[in-house]
Parts: C-alpha cells; structure tokens; sequence
C-alpha cells in the first residue's frame, strides 16, 4: 500500500507539474519579450546610425538649414564650390560618401556641415575670404566634422536624444527608429547652428582640415588666415558670434595651426587668388550692416520654444529680453541692424537674415572637370 501510495503521489505531482509548466513557459516568453525591448531601447539609446540613416539625418538638418537662411541660386558660384570640397572629399576618409555643398543666401559669415556629407558656406563667408586656399581650409575644417562624426558624437554625449521604455514597447522598429531619427535631426540641427562641438572636436577639424588642403596642394595656413580675417571684423565685439562660436580661442587655434605646419612640414603654397576673384565677385558686409531676423535663434532647441509658448499670454506681450525673446516671438519685425541685435543679446551672423529661395542647386561635376580643375591649383 505504501508503495501504491507513493506512485499515486508521484503520479498527482507529474499531472499538475504539465500546467505549472507552462506557466512558467508563459513568464519565461514574457520576460524574453521584455529583454528584446530593453535591448532596443538600449541599441537606440547608443544612437549608432548606418550610413543610410547618417544621410537620412543631413538631409533634415540641411533642409532646415536651407528653410532658415536661404539657397544662393547662382550655379557659377555653386559649381565652384562644389569643385574645392569635392576634391577635399576625395582625399577624405570617406570619399565615398556622396558629398553635397550648398550656398547658403545669407550675410551671416558662417559655415555649417551636417551629417552624410552636407556642407554649406554662406554668401557672407566666401565674400569675407579671398582666395581658394582660405576656402579650401573652411571646407577642409567642416568635412571633417562629418568624416569624424562629431555631430552624432556630441549628441551621443549630450545624451538629448532617446526614447522612452513606453514607446520603445509599443511601436514597431521601424516606426521607433522613425522616431529617433527626428529627434536627432533637431538634436543635430541645434548643435550645428550653436557651434555645441567641444574644443577637441574643433581642434581635430582644424587639423584634419589643414592637412587635406594641403594634400591637394592649397598652403595649409588658409583656416587661420580666414580666422584672422573673423577676428578683424568681430572688432570690439564681446559675445561670441557665428562661426565657430564656441571654438577654442582664436589666438590659440592660429597658433596651433602654425605649429602643425612646422611640425608635419607641410609645405603645400597654392592660393589661387586669381581663380577665386573670377568666381567670388561680390564682399562680405561689415558685422554692422548684417540685418537679422527675429526668428534668428530658430535653430534654439524645440524645448527652449516650448518653454516660451507655454508663458502666461502677459509675458508674451512684454517680449522679454535677450535669446529667450528672439526665439519665441513671431516675426513682428523682420529684420534688424546687428547693432539693434547685439542690443537684445542676438548673434548676428547665426541671426542674419537669409533669402527666400529654399531649393539646393544640383551642380554635378564630371571627372574631366575636377581633373582640370586640380591642375589650375597654383
């Protein structure tokens, strides 16, 4: 009996272990389930982004560059462009990657380089330099904020882009990534128009940059000449304004320009002044005569307009002051002297004014042509 007794036991302990079992196969999905979504949240979170989606992000960030200050719609001037950078790209790391250069239509003295391969100058810049060797030197420079990646990095770093657990459960991958991807397209936009590199990011380009003009033949020095001349026309000014806004100081990135030329005897000495006063035509206007935009700071953080749309509708009509004031209010006024600007805490070559004319010119350059074109290097 004893012993019928234990197999009957055995026997109700087999039966009931079936469902407990499966059970505990229902938790077990469940947690697998739970794991695959932290470990995408976890892989967004890293915001590690294929070249595809690289391209995705400057096609965004350019667009809304392009919307803010406007496409120079002269294709003499573009082409030529095109021509430098293009070679610039080829002696990249990444020459491969599509490269895209647009005149931005603004006075505004500044460069910006979004990722996947886009790089804009404003008309402003190219009227403030004055031969190819500069130009060479500036495209060099934002290039290889792109080749290196130090938009996606600072971003990374910063850590302004992610997803909640929420919706990293409940959206489709394609869907989330979706997301993610416009997130990083303000997160980039906002770090590219602030200049929110830190100094090793600029010091790299400024290096990286030197050494490719150099390897095509422009004299190496053209970044700290264009540099000089930015410091000569921010005069007395006391902010920090436009183009490598937050770069290192002028002084110790001219010199660290001259000590890597001494340094990595780079001895490359064409300026092509000729062929760039053929192109370039027109002058930069002095900082004074920049008018600026009320809707200048647009490129402010989504956050920092949120911010100012949810003020009591008091406030909003007292207007406030400084960048707070700029990037929240309509364009009641639409435009100001840099003077007026200063005044109100704006930057005058990131606020300027650009033009109305938003489509890129699709200026295509053959291999004939660049071929050509590197033999006029002198």
């Amino acid at each position: 009996m004893k012993a019928t007794a234990i197999v009957l036991a055995a026997a109700f302990v087999a039966g009931t272990a079936s469902p407990s079992a499966a059970q505990l196969g229902g938790l077990g999905k469940l947690k697998t389930m739970g794991d695959k979504a932290v470990d995408a949240k976890n892989k967004l979170d890293d915001l590690s982004f294929s070249e595809e989606e690289e391209r995705q992000l400057g096609e965004g960030v350019s667009l809304q560059l392009r919307n803010r200050f406007g496409v120079m719609q002269d294709e003499k001037v573009t082409k030529y462009v095109t021509l430098v950078g293009t070679l610039l790209g080829q002696a990249s790391s990444r020459p491969k990657l599509g490269w895209k250069f647009i005149v931005l239509d603004t006075d505004g003295v500044n460069a910006f380089a979004a990722p996947g391969g886009y790089v804009h100058i404003t008309r402003g810049l190219l009227g403030l330099m004055k031969n190819e060797a500069e130009l060479a030197g500036v495209l060099g420079h934002e290039l290889t904020h792109i080749t290196a990646k130090h938009t996606i990095r600072a971003i990374q770093k910063s850590k302004s882009v992610s997803l909640s657990a929420d919706a990293t459960g409940s959206a489709s991958g394609g869907g989330l990534r979706g997301q993610l991807i416009e997130k990083a397209i303000e997160a980039s936009y906002k770090t590219i128009l602030e200049g929110g590199y830190n100094r090793e990011d600029e010091r790299e380009s400024d290096e990286v940059g030197a050494k490719l003009a150099n390897t095509i033949g422009y004299a190496p020095n053209g970044i700290a000449e264009v540099l000089k001349k930015i410091q000569a026309r921010n005069g007395s000014r006391q902010d920090r304004n436009g183009m490598f806004a937050s770069h290192p100081a002028t002084k110790e990135r001219i010199s660290n320009n001259e000590k890597l030329i001494k340094s990595e005897k780079l001895n490359a000495t064409a300026t092509a002044d000729a062929r760039y006063k053929q192109n370039i035509t027109f002058d930069a206007k002095p900082i004074t005569e920049v008018a600026t935009s009320e809707e200048g700071a647009a490129g402010l953080a989504a956050g920092d307009k949120k911010k100012e749309e949810e003020k009591k509708p008091e406030e909003k009509k007292k207007g406030g002051s400084g960048l707070s004031a700029i990037t929240g209010g309509k364009q009641q006024a639409s435009t100001q002297q840099a003077s007026s600007a200063g005044a109100r805490g704006g930057v005058p070559d990131r606020d300027a004014t650009g033009g109305p004319n938003k489509n890129a010119l699709n200026v295509k350059v053959s291999a004939a042509e660049l071929d050509a074109f590197k033999k006029g290097i002198a």
